[in-house]
């Protein structure tokens, strides 16, 4: 019998509505190259001006660090409490375990803004706002879900049977969970990781509410930028943010395929 194939309306429809959600973001590549002071469409000559203000400007570079240092550090905590927390969950058999599932999971459902002014107001009282562990805890509160759903997905297709068998062989609690549970699990520690970096990278609304100009991010400085100087560094700090996330993306999408197919 043979196998019925998508029609073509499907494909094009695809296709529209894939163009439709990609387009804007390509737009701005070729805008950040304009030799224009001003952001149009297409640009009337190229220039590679737009980054090298980016890169010198001691605004732009503050924040890119800002940016980076509190996705890394968001990255390494959430993994370790991603890790903590699907194990528990998993492992652990106590009442309310549906509730606190879905209290984990909840900044992935409740409205970004209502998760901010709730930090905000939280972070106020212990005197968090406007630095580095603020924006770090805040960021993490959001990026948090990421991690326990990779690392849940996979402790459920684990194999405990490998575990019994190194306890059975002398091993400890804590070395059967370095020697064969984290490397099992490690693909999708990975994934959550990336996750999670990605989320704290491109973070704005959280951010606006939580740090001051000393600790702005890259989103932050893009939305101060839009209200003061609309020129095409907005464009080429754009690029930059897309660019990291796309590369970030495809790496998840092939460690989920060898996963697959491993």
């Amino acid at each position: 019998m043979r196998e019925r194939r998508p029609a073509l309306w499907l494909y094009l429809l695809g296709a529209l509505i894939a163009g439709f959600l990609i387009l804007p973001a390509v737009i701005t590549v070729p805008m950040s190259f304009s030799s224009s002071p001003i952001l149009q469409f297409p640009p009337k000559g190229l220039s590679t001006r737009w980054y090298e203000n980016l890169f010198t400007s001691h605004e732009w570079r503050s924040a890119a660090f800002n940016s980076f240092g509190v996705g890394l550090v968001v990255t390494v905590l959430t993994s370790a409490l991603g890790i903590a927390a699907a194990l528990g969950m998993d492992r652990v058999r106590f009442r309310g375990k549906s509730l606190l599932n879905a209290f984990f999971l909840g900044p992935m459902l409740v409205p970004i803004v209502i998760v901010a002014v709730g930090s905000f107001s939280s972070f106020s009282h212990w005197r968090l706002t406007g630095t580095f562990l603020g924006l770090v805890l805040g960021h993490t509160v959001l990026a948090l879900p990421f991690a326990i759903v990779s690392v849940g997905a996979g402790i459920r297709q684990l194999d405990r049977t490998l575990e019994r068998a190194a306890q059975t062989l002398g091993a400890g609690p804590f070395r059967t969970f370095r020697t064969v549970t984290f490397p099992l699990l490690l693909p999708n520690i990975a994934v959550g990781a990336l996750f999670a970096f990605i989320t704290s990278w491109d973070e704005v609304v959280v951010s606006l509410f939580l740090s001051d100009p000393a600790t702005r991010t890259l989103p932050v400085q893009m939305f101060s930028q839009l209200r003061t100087n609309l020129d095409p560094t907005i464009a080429a700090v754009a690029t930059l943010l897309t660019s990291v996330t796309v590369v970030l993306l495809v790496v998840v999408m092939v460690l989920g395929n060898r996963r697959r197919t491993a």
